[in-house]
C-alpha cells in the first residue's frame, strides 16, 4: 500500500500566522510526547513512522510549498509539486499517475489518500493498513475511513452506513451527507452515521482508469501540461458521488479537525507561546506571539491574540474563523517565509513616486544550505551580507562575499546564494511588479 498525504491551504484559518507559504501544517504549535512543539505536518510523519507506513509515503503540494515541505520532512519523502491550486481530485490524479508512472507502483496496489492535517492517534493510522484487505473482501471500488461523532456538528460530512458496526468491522456506505445543520446531524447519528474524516483507498488502476474515462491524460508531462485548464474540483465531487459501491470502517479514538484558533488551542500545552503574558482572571485565553515586542493581555476571557509579521489578530475564539472570510476581501502577501534553506522576513514594502515597487527583506540561511540557481524576469536585487560567509554563483561565476559585501544582481541574470558558515543578510528588490511567482529555477544544486 502506498500513502499520498495532501499538502497544502490557502493560509487564512489560522492568520496571521499561516499564509499563503507557510499554511497552518507548518506552525509548530502542537505540544509533542518530549515536550517539544511540533507541526501537524511534523507530528503526522511521526505518526506513520510509528506504524510503519512512512518509507511507503509521498507527498503531493503546490509548487509554492514545496521548499518549505521539504524542511519540515526531510530528504527522504517523495514530494509531488503541483503548479497551480486545483482542488483534491486534480491533486489525486496527479499523484496517481505518478506513481504508476515514476515511480513503477504496480496498477493493482492499493493507494490510500490522506489529508496532512490529520489529528489522530497513533492508533487511527495503524488502522490505514486493513484498507487493502477491505477492499479486497467488499469488492468496493473506494473504502473510507469515519470516526464515531462526539455530537451534532455542522462542521463535518457525514457517513451513513447500511448497517450498524461492530468494532472491527467494515460496511457498504448507504449515504453521504455533506455539513448537515444540527438537527439533521443529530438525526444521522442515531442512524449510527460516522463522521467524514476525508481518508478514502483504491486500487491505483481504479483511478487510472476514472482519469482515462474522463478523456484526461495519464502520462506526467501531458497531465501538468494541462493542469492550468482544469477546473477546481474536490475528489468526492469528481469520484466519491459517481461510486456506487463504497464501504467505511470505524473508528472510535481520537480524531479532531484542527482547522480554528478555538480547535487548535484546546491542544496547547501553555496560555502563552512567545513574548507576553496573560492575567489571572483571563480564562481560556491564548497567545502566540512571534514579535519581538511584548504583549500584555488583562481581564479578556476566551479570546485568541496572535501577532506576527503578517498581522495582528485579537478575536472571541468562537468568531475567530471569520478571518477568512476578511482575508478574502483584501488581498494579502506573504511577510515571512521559511524555505528548506531558512527564513525571510519583509522588512518594508513601499511604491516610489515612478511606480517601482521596492521590498526590503531580511534573510537567514542555515549552515551548508543553498538556494536554487535561479533568475527573475520583472526585477533586480541588492544584496547586503550582515553577518557570515556566502559564495555567490552570478552569472556562471563564482564570488565569495564577508559581512559588509555588497552584490547587485540584474534582471534576467541567473543567481543563486550558498550560506558557508550561518548567514545574514539584507535583499532590496526593485521592479515593476514584485510577485513571488516571479522565479524561473535553472538548477536545484549547483
Amino acid at each position: 500500500m502506498r500513502i499520498v498525504l495532501l499538502c497544502g491551504g490557502s493560509g487564512k484559518r489560522l492568520w496571521p500566522l499561516s499564509n499563503e507559504i507557510r499554511s497552518k501544517v507548518f506552525l509548530k504549535l502542537l505540544k509533542s510526547d518530549n515536550g517539544t512543539r511540533e507541526s501537524m505536518i511534523g507530528r503526522i510523519c511521526r505518526q506513520l513512522d510509528e506504524v510503519g507506513l512512512l518509507p511507503f509515503t509521498s507527498i503531493i503540494t503546490h509548487s509554492s510549498q514545496v521548499e518549505i515541505t521539504r524542511k519540515h520532512v526531510g530528504e527522504y519523502i517523495p514530494i509531488i509539486s503541483e503548479p497551480f491550486k486545483r482542488g483534491t481530485f486534480a491533486a489525486v490524479a496527479l499523484a496517481s499517475c505518478y506513481l504508476h508512472e515514476q515511480m513503477q507502483v504496480d496498477p493493482s496496489e492499493t493507494i490510500c489518500i490522506l489529508p496532512v492535517d490529520t489529528f489522530a492517534d497513533s492508533a487511527f493510522f495503524g488502522m490505514l493498513h486493513r484498507f487493502p484487505d477491505i477492499l479486497s473482501q467488499s469488492q468496493a471500488e473506494l473504502a473510507l475511513l469515519g470516526t464515531k461523532p462526539q455530537h451534532p456538528s455542522n462542521q463535518f460530512g457525514y457517513i451513513v452506513p447500511e448497517r450498524l458496526m461492530e468494532k472491527d468491522d467494515y460496511a457498504l456506505v448507504r449515504q453521504f451527507v455533506e455539513k448537515p445543520n444540527e438537527q439533521l446531524a443529530g438525526l444521522l447519528i442515531e442512524q449510527h452515521a460516522l463522521w467524514n474524516c476525508g481518508v478514502f483507498a483504491f486500487s491505483l488502476k481504479y483511478m487510472l482508469d476514472h482519469v482515462a474515462k474522463k478523456a484526461l491524460p495519464t502520462q506526467v508531462d501531458k497531465w501538468l501540461a494541462c493542469y492550468e485548464q482544469l477546473a477546481t474540483a474536490s475528489f468526492d465531487q469528481e469520484v466519491v458521488e459517481y461510486s456506487n459501491h463504497v464501504a467505511v470502517m470505524g473508528y472510535e479514538g481520537l480524531w479532531n479537525d484542527l482547522g480554528s484558533w478555538k480547535a487548535i488551542t484546546g491542544y496547547f500545552e501553555n496560555q502563552v507561546i512567545g513574548n507576553g503574558r496573560i492575567s489571572d482572571d483571563s480564562t481560556n485565553t491564548h497567545m502566540i506571539n512571534e514579535l519581538p515586542y511584548p504583549i500584555e493581555v488583562i481581564g479578556v476571557p476566551d479570546v485568541i491574540v496572535a501577532a506576527s509579521l503578517d498581522g495582528i489578530l485579537i478575536a472571541a475564539k468562537d468568531q475567530a474563523n471569520l478571518i477568512k472570510d476578511k482575508l478574502n476581501a483584501v488581498p494579502q502577501f506573504p511577510r515571512y517565509i521559511e524555505n528548506r534553506w531558512g527564513t525571510c522576513r519583509v522588512l518594508d514594502f513601499w511604491t516610489d513616486e515612478q511606480g517601482t515597487e521596492v521590498m526590503i527583506k531580511r534573510v537567514e540561511m542555515s549552515q551548508g544550505m543553498q538556494t536554487s540557481y535561479h533568475l527573475h524576469h520583472t526585477r533586480k536585487e541588492i544584496v547586503t551580507i550582515l553577518s557570515g560567509e556566502a559564495e555567490i554563483l552570478l552569472d556562471h561565476k563564482l564570488y565569495r562575499l564577508q559581512a559588509g559585501d555588497v552584490r547587485q544582481i540584474p534582471i534576467n541574470v541567473g543567481h543563486g546564494i550558498k550560506a558557508v558558515t550561518q548567514l545574514e543578510l539584507i535583499e532590496v528588490q526593485l521592479g515593476m511588479a514584485l510577485k513571488e511567482d516571479d522565479c524561473l529555477r535553472l538548477l536545484n544544486n549547483w
